[in-house]
C-alpha cells in the first residue's frame, strides 16, 4: 500500500488481491458520518490515488449497513459558527467534486443503506453507482436550510433530468435504490446483500480492461461535468452563503431535536 495513504487517517484502504482495485471504505461512527477530518480526506485523496500506479480502479463503499449518513454535527457547527472554517470547508467541497471529475481511473460506488451529504457526493460522482434496492438516497440541503450545492447541480440534471432533479432536490424526498435506477440516477440496482460483490466484480473488470480506452472514455464523458462548472460554482457559493444565515440554524436545531424544521417563522429577506 502506498505510504501516502497514511495522510488520510479517517479513511480505510484495502486491497484484498493483486487485481489493481483499491477499496476505499468509509468507516466512522454514526453510520459512517462525515466529520471535519473525513471531509478533508475525501477532498484530497483523489490526487493521491491518481499518483498510485498500482491502482487501476477504485471501489468505494461504507462499512456495515450504511454508505454514509452525511456531515456530522461537528462539521455543521464549524461551518455555521466560524467564517474561516466555512471558507476552508467550501474549498474542500469544491476540491472533492473537481478532484473526482479529474481522476482518470474508473470509480465504482457500492451503496447500501443511507447515502446522504458529503458521502452522497462520492456515491453519485462515481463512474458507476451500484445501489441496493432499499438504499436510501437523500440530498437534504434544503431541509437543512441551505442551497443544494456540493455535487447536486452539476450531475443530478444530467443523470435524472431536470424535472426529477428539481423534485428531489427541492423536496428532499428520499429515493430508494430501485427508484433511483428507474429515473437514471444510479447505474444498477440489485438486492442489498449482493451490492458489494457486484460492485467489486465491475471494478475488477474495469481494472483488467484496456486502460487507455477506459480512461479516455471517462475523460471525454466528464467534459459534460466540466461544461457545467459555472453552475457548480454558483450552487456551491450559494450553499455556503446560506451557512451564515438563520435558516440553517433552525435546520440544525430540527435535526438535533428530530423534528420538522419551522422555516415559516423566519422572514425571507434575501434576493438574487
Amino acid at each position: 500500500m502506498a505510504q501516502w495513504y497514511n495522510e488520510f487517517p479517517s479513511l480505510r484502504f484495502d486491497r484484498p488481491a493483486a487485481d489493481g482495485v483499491l477499496h476505499l471504505v468509509l468507516d466512522a461512527p454514526g453510520l459512517n458520518s462525515v466529520g471535519p477530518q473525513m471531509h478533508r480526506d475525501l477532498a484530497d485523496v483523489w490526487p493521491a490515488i491518481e499518483r498510485d500506479d498500482t491502482v487501476r480502479a477504485v471501489l468505494v463503499r461504507g462499512e456495515g449497513t450504511a454508505f454514509s449518513s452525511g456531515g456530522n454535527f461537528d462539521l455543521l457547527e464549524e461551518m455555521t459558527d466560524d467564517y474561516s472554517s466555512r471558507m476552508r470547508i467550501m474549498r474542500e467541497a469544491r476540491d472533492l467534486v473537481l478532484n473526482m471529475v479529474a481522476l482518470t481511473k474508473p470509480v465504482v460506488s457500492a451503496v447500501v443503506g443511507p447515502a446522504v451529504g458529503a458521502g452522497l457526493v462520492v456515491a453519485m460522482l462515481a463512474d458507476i453507482c451500484v445501489a441496493g434496492r432499499t438504499a436510501k438516497i437523500i440530498d437534504g440541503h434544503t431541509r437543512l436550510g441551505v442551497a443544494a450545492g456540493d455535487h447536486a447541480a452539476i450531475c443530478w440534471p444530467l443523470l435524472a433530468g431536470m424535472a426529477k432533479a428539481k423534485y428531489y432536490l427541492l423536496t428532499c424526498e428520499p429515493l430508494r435504490g430501485d427508484e433511483a435506477e428507474r429515473i437514471g440516477l444510479v447505474a444498477k440496482c440489485i438486492d442489498d446483500d449482493e451490492v458489494v460483490a457486484v460492485a467489486t466484480r465491475i471494478a475488477t473488470e474495469l481494472a483488467a480492461g484496456a486502460q487507455s480506452a477506459i480512461r479516455w472514455t471517462k475523460h471525454s464523458l466528464n467534459q459534460w461535468y466540466r461544461m457545467f462548472a459555472p453552475t457548480f460554482e454558483a450552487s456551491l457559493g450559494l450553499e455556503f452563503h446560506g451557512f451564515g444565515g438563520p435558516e440553517v440554524r433552525e435546520g440544525i436545531a430540527a435535526h438535533r431535536e428530530k423534528r420538522p424544521p419551522r422555516f415559516s417563522d423566519i422572514p425571507f429577506t434575501t434576493t438574487l
